[in-house]
């Protein structure tokens, strides 16, 4: 009888696990990315709580106390490596004390005041910025590509006291002889105990690819929100992270040197980036972690191929901008590096991450994240360059897998810090009774789509789509359909008004690969192919070279008040014929035609 129960109870013990393993492959295959999911939620969970023990407690827990933390637990280890020489993390403490001393003395700096930099890659930018943060003072950090009135708006609309400029510049008095005659013991507290978890720390500005630059606040409490995003995608004290990207620019800042120091790694930083170095510098560091923005990834994928591609110890790529093409060619080319894109903006309240791997997302909708941070796609009217109300004035939530606008709620959870020095350009970014009479958004400026597997797309930004035959194009998808040709290197794509039409139609500068030549017969039938007719581009200019910011983004406002007269532009220039199925020269003969409306198009 005993042998017999003991078979039931085993059977039934099978038939559970049985019933149990069954269960886990349903629940697997109607939700495959759950434990993900769940994992990365937990992991906002535990940001949060850290987050909120920061503000705390008292002194206020800012990045320099972080800082001031890693060099009494590792004062010895490398914070940065830079052209061959490694300066550790006390050595980075004992230089900024100098330069607060220096700087209170000869530049009379006192708590809240302001000062910008001006400067390319340095490792003395981690010390200056320390400083001024022992000081009580908030950094302003320049585009050094910035001339003339741009650079003097970029100064004066943060209240800047001081302008620090890198070696070479003329009639500037000299910083460093009055930090070697100042003493490296530590700084009192109290020169910034007046500093909360809201005071400014850093001013980045946008790329200003129209008009003047904007100064981004971020404070104290925001810049711990970026400085623990390497800690969210699992980096270690173990890792080495290396940085090409302008220390400007909030990625390499914000991201990639605060993110270094807040999990005590060692930062590889380069004076710029260089594509044939950048795999040399990996191999002789034993880099673990890369950052990247724009198409520094597409740079990598265009050098010539070495037999040691995939010799290397990167595991992990962190960046956004990247084209799913280029992902699946990098990864091809150089071993499975898990790639972490991401989305977000320096003004943004809200960002995602690309947690799964899912090439070419950006991200993925989180039920969590979104309790945080609520947020939604409405219907944008890309003609009026204005989001779409109902009869009752609200917005129109888009349809799941249509291309939207990006709005995200501010609260006081997740609070919009709007620009300094102007209040328009601050108001003019939130859009008010959104979805409720007197709720408040932000307005991200980028259009998104999520698919129904709740994975998240970057298609444009506001501005960059255009109207044509009553249909939105999207830049960047013509733009992808381009570069698949076979001689096209790269392409930017943008709509040109042709007078007395509705909207704008497409035009793309291209550059070619070395070598080869443009098809117009293969370029016809590409396009016909794959875009339908109002997406195709209907000139071509080809260039040498694409403008692009100094953090590779293409500037499309030069070209778009260039047009497409052959008089006033150098280059050459195509345009599409669907009779004769190719893309023909363009002449002056054709160009007054359109003009005129004499050739319907």
């Amino acid at each position: 009888k005993r042998s017999l129960g003991s078979l039931f109870n085993m059977q039934g013990l099978w038939t559970a696990l049985a019933g149990l393993v069954l269960g886990m492959i349903f629940v697997h295959i109607q939700f495959p990315y759950l434990l993900q999911d769940c994992k990365y939620g937990w992991t906002l969970f535990r940001i949060k709580l850290k987050r909120d023990g920061f503000r705390k407690r008292k002194p206020f827990y800012t990045v320099l106390e972080c800082f001031l933390e890693r060099v009494r637990r590792q004062p010895d280890k490398a914070l940065i490596i830079f052209e061959g020489r490694e300066y550790s993390y006390l050595y980075v403490d004992r230089q900024s004390n100098r330069v607060a001393r220096a700087l209170r003395t000869h530049a009379d700096l006192r708590e809240g005041d302001t000062v910008a930099f001006f400067m390319s890659n340095d490792p003395s930018y981690a010390w200056l910025w320390f400083g001024l943060c022992k000081l009580g003072c908030a950094a302003s950090l320049l585009n050094y590509n910035i001339r003339s009135k741009s650079l003097l708006h970029c100064f004066s609309c943060c209240g800047a006291r001081v302008l620090i400029a890198s070696e070479g510049k003329a009639r500037i008095t000299t910083l460093l002889d009055k930090m070697e005659q100042a003493s490296d013991e530590p700084i009192s507290p109290e020169l910034r105990s007046k500093v909360t978890m809201v005071s400014p720390a850093v001013y980045v500005y946008t790329s200003g690819t129209t008009g003047y630059p904007k100064a981004v606040v971020i404070n104290h409490d925001k810049l711990w929100a970026i400085t623990l995003y390497l800690s969210t995608c699992g980096a270690t004290s173990d890792d080495v992270i290396y940085s090409p990207l302008p220390l400007y620019h909030g990625a390499g800042f914000n991201l990639g040197l605060h993110g270094a120091i807040e999990r005590g790694m060692t930062v590889i930083l380069r004076r710029k980036f260089s594509a044939s170095a950048f795999w040399d510098d990996c191999r002789i560091h034993n880099v673990t972690i890369i950052q990247y923005i724009g198409e520094t990834m597409r740079y990598l994928c265009n050098t010539p191929e070495r037999e040691i591609d995939k010799t290397h110890k990167v595991r992990m790529a962190i960046g956004n901008g990247l084209r799913e093409d280029v992902w699946r060619s990098f990864q091809g080319r150089f071993g499975h590096i898990r790639i972490v894109e991401f989305y977000t903006a320096s003004e943004s309240n809200i960002g995602f991450m690309n947690y799964t791997g899912k090439m070419g997302a950006v991200g993925r909708e989180n039920f969590y994240q979104k309790r945080l941070c609520p947020y939604a796609l409405v219907q944008f009217d890309a003609e009026r360059e204005e989001p779409l109300r109902d009869s009752n004035g609200l917005c129109i939530p888009t349809p799941e897998g249509e291309t939207g606008l990006l709005v995200s709620e501010i609260t006081s959870a997740a609070p919009f810090l709007g620009y300094c020095g102007s209040p328009e350009q601050t108001e003019k970014k939130q859009m008010r009774n959104v979805f409720q009479k007197g709720d408040v958004y932000l307005n991200s400026g980028d259009l998104l789509r999520f698919d129904k597997d709740n994975f998240i797309y970057f298609q444009d930004r506001v501005g960059d789509t255009f109207r044509w035959k009553g249909e939105n194009v999207a830049t960047t998808e013509v733009e992808c359909v381009l570069v698949a040709l076979n001689f096209i290197e790269d392409a930017c794509v943008y709509g040109v008004k042709i007078p007395g039409t509705e909207g704008k139609i497409g035009m793309a500068a291209v550059t070619l690969k070395a070598g080869r030549e443009f098809s117009c017969s293969e370029a016809f039938l590409h396009v016909s192919k794959y875009l339908p007719p109002y997406a195709q581009p209907q000139f071509i200019r080809i260039q040498s070279c694409l403008e692009t910011t100094g953090t590779f983004k293409q500037v499309k406002s030069s070209l778009v008040r260039e047009g497409f007269n052959p008089s006033s532009i150098n280059d050459l220039l195509y345009f599409l014929m669907p009779r004769d199925k190719c893309y023909k020269p363009m002449t002056q003969i054709y160009y007054n035609s359109v003009i005129a409306g004499e050739l319907r198009i």
